[in-house]
């Protein structure tokens, strides 16, 4: 079976931790902390947003995968792995969006 694209992302996102800042992007990132990380998982989202209101398809790709790989990098940078959020997913799996929101409210 391959790997999902997500999971072997996180695994390369992952493996740049001890790589040389000075020659990586995501060891860079990943040594200014979390907020950092953070604060550029937010532009990104408004980067996918703006171009999904343009009605612009391959930007939309390109933003999209920028989204996803700071994501990556969010949770790398948080020592969340992908496993831990697909089981979220799967819990939420046949429930409603409303009852799922508002169980979080309770």
């Amino acid at each position: 079976m391959d790997t999902h694209p997500l999971d072997h992302l996180f695994a390369l996102v992952e493996s740049r931790k001890a790589a040389d800042p000075a020659t990586s992007y995501t060891a860079k990132l990943l040594g200014k902390g979390r907020l950092k990380c953070a604060k550029k998982l937010s532009e990104e989202a408004v980067e996918t947003s703006l171009a999904a209101v343009a009605q612009d398809k391959a930007a939309l790709a390109n933003e999209s995968a920028d989204l996803l790989y700071h994501l990556t990098v969010l949770w790398v940078a948080c020592e969340l792995s992908p496993e831990e959020v697909y089981t979220v997913l799967r819990a939420r799996e046949g429930q409603s969006g409303l009852d799922e929101k508002a169980a979080r409210r309770s």
